[in-house]
C-alpha cells in the first residue's frame, strides 16, 4: 500500500501543473544563428546612430525664431513708457536726411553700391545664367516633389526621386539619339560632294557661269584661301574654340544639375527666409503671392515639357510616313524649338518644310498640311488642357515678352520669359491695382 503510494506521488511529481507554461521545445542551430545575426546587427545600427566620443553636431545656419506678437507689443508698450534701459544706453537723436553731409554720403555709398553690383553682373553673366536655369528647373521639380511628399514619400527621398528619373530620361534619350546623329551628319558630309557635283553640271549654273564667271571666280577664291596662313590658323583657332566650348557646356551642365539639386533640396527653406525678409504684417501676402508664382512656374515648366514631346513626336511620325531625310535628328530640333512658346513651333515647322523640298514638293506639301494642322489641334485642345494649372498671359504680351528675353538671355530668356511676365502681371493686378482702386 505503502509502494502505490510512493508511486503515484511520484507521478504527479512529474506531471505538470495545471496552469503552469509548457516548456517550449529547443530551438534549431539555423534559427539561433538567426537571432544572433539580427541582434548583432541591431547593436551595431545603434552604435552607428550614437556620435563619436568628443564630437559636436554640425554647425547649421539657421533664422532667429520669430517672437510672438504678444511680447513685442509688450517690448514696445515698455520702451514708449520709459520703463526698459537699452543695454548700451539709450540712442541719441538720428542726423536729418536734409543734412548735406548725409546727403552726400548716401548718395556716395548708393552710386558705389551701383556701380559694384555692376560690376559683379558684367563679369559673372555665365554664372548668373546658370543659377537662373538651375531655379527653373528646380522649380519646374517642384510639383513633382511636393506631390511624392502627399504620397507619404519622404521629402529627400522624392528628390532623389525625381532628379533620378529627369537624368536618366535626358541621358537615354542621348544616347540613343547621338548615334542616329552622327550616322546622319556623317551621311551629309558624304553627300554634299555629289550635292555640290549636281549643282554645278545643272543648266542652272551653267548659264549664270557663262554670264559671270563664277567658276573662275570661286577657284581664285579657293587659292587665296589655301595659300593664306592667317586662314587656315583660323581654320585651327575654331576646331579648339568648338572644343572649348563643348567643354564649357559639359561643365556648365554639371553645374546646373548640382545647383539644382540644392536648390530643390533648400526650396522650403529659402522661402522661408524670404518671406521673413518682409515685415511681419504682410508676410501672410507675400508668402500668398510668392507661392502662387512658384506654382505657376512650376506647372508651366511640367506642361511645355509635355507639349514639346508631344510636338516632337508627332513630327516624327509624319517625316518617317512622309519620307523626309534626317527624321531624328529634325525631331530633335523640333522638340528644342517647342520649348520656345508661340514661335517655337512655327519656326520648326518652316524649317522641316524647307528640309523636305530635297524630296520634292509633293513631300513637303504634305508635311506642312499635317504639321500646322497639328499646331492648330494643340493650340486648341492640347496646351489649354495640359497649360490650365500654369499660367495665363494674354497673347500680345507673351509675344512681346518672349522676344525680348531671346534678345536679353537667348534660348533660356525665351524659355522663362511667359513665367516672368505672368509673375509681372500678378504682382501688378493684386499689388498696383488694388492700391490704386483705393485712391
Amino acid at each position: 500500500m505503502t509502494d502505490k503510494t510512493d508511486e503515484s506521488s511520484a507521478a504527479a511529481e512529474n506531471q505538470p501543473a495545471v496552469g503552469a507554461p509548457q516548456s517550449l521545445p529547443e530551438k534549431p542551430a539555423k534559427v539561433r544563428r538567426r537571432a544572433a545575426a539580427a541582434a548583432a546587427l541591431g547593436f551595431l545600427a545603434r552604435r552607428l546612430r550614437q556620435p563619436l566620443p568628443g564630437a559636436q553636431p554640425r554647425l547649421r545656419f539657421e533664422m532667429p525664431p520669430e517672437l510672438p506678437a504678444e511680447y513685442i507689443a509688450a517690448e514696445e508698450d515698455a520702451a514708449a513708457d520709459g520703463e526698459t534701459t537699452p543695454q548700451f544706453g539709450k540712442p541719441g537723436p538720428r542726423i536729418s536726411p536734409q543734412h548735406p553731409l548725409y546727403m552726400g554720403f548716401m548718395g556716395t555709398v548708393g552710386v558705389g553700391l551701383a556701380l559694384l553690383v555692376y560690376w559683379i553682373g558684367s563679369n559673372t553673366t555665365q554664372l548668373l545664367l546658370w543659377i537662373v536655369a538651375a531655379l527653373f528647373i528646380a522649380l519646374g521639380l517642384e510639383p513633382v516633389v511636393g506631390w511624392l511628399e502627399n504620397r507619404k514619400i519622404p521629402r529627400p527621398a522624392g528628390i532623389l526621386v525625381s532628379v533620378a528619373v529627369l537624368v536618366s530620361a535626358v541621358a537615354g534619350f542621348f544616347a540613343t539619339l547621338i548615334p542616329t546623329i552622327v550616322e546622319q551628319v556623317t551621311e551629309i558630309v558624304e553627300q554634299a560632294p555629289n550635292w555640290v557635283r549636281d549643282f554645278i553640271d545643272s543648266e542652272f549654273f551653267r548659264n549664270v557661269d557663262s554670264q559671270f564667271g563664277i567658276r573662275d571666280r570661286i577657284t581664285e577664291e579657293l587659292d587665296k584661301f589655301v595659300n593664306n596662313p592667317e586662314a587656315m590658323g583660323g581654320i585651327f583657332g575654331g576646331v579648339v574654340g568648338f572644343g572649348s566650348t563643348l567643354a564649357n557646356g559639359l561643365f556648365g551642365a554639371l553645374i546646373v544639375l548640382v545647383l539644382s539639386l540644392y536648390f530643390l533640396a533648400a526650396l522650403p527653406a529659402m522661402k522661408k527666409w524670404g518671406y521673413r525678409l518682409a515685415p511681419r504684417s504682410r508676410r501672410p501676402r507675400v508668402a500668398a503671392l510668392s507661392e502662387e508664382i512658384t506654382r505657376s512656374v512650376g506647372n508651366y515648366v511640367i506642361g511645355q515639357a509635355c507639349v514639346a514631346l508631344l510636338n516632337a513626336t508627332f513630327a516624327f511620325i509624319v517625316m518617317s510616313i512622309v519620307g523626309v531625310p534626317f527624321a531624328v535628328l529634325l525631331a530633335f530640333v523640333v522638340a528644342l524649338l517647342a520649348f520656345i512658346p508661340l514661335v517655337g513651333g512655327l519656326i520648326a515647322g518652316v524649317l522641316v518644310t524647307l528640309i523636305s523640298l530635297t524630296e520634292g514638293w509633293q513631300t513637303a506639301a504634305i508635311f506642312a498640311v499635317c504639321y500646322f494642322a497639328y499646331l492648330q489641334f494643340e493650340a486648341y485642345f492640347i496646351s489649354p488642357r495640359i497649360m490650365q494649372k500654369a499660367v495665363a498671359v494674354p497673347g500680345a504680351v507673351a509675344v512681346i515678352s518672349v522676344i525680348a528675353g531671346g534678345s536679353l538671355l537667348g534660348v533660356l530668356g525665351a524659355l522663362i520669359a511667359i513665367p516672368t511676365a505672368a509673375a509681372i502681371l500678378l504682382l501688378l493686378k493684386e499689388i498696383y491695382i488694388v492700391r490704386q482702386d483705393k485712391h
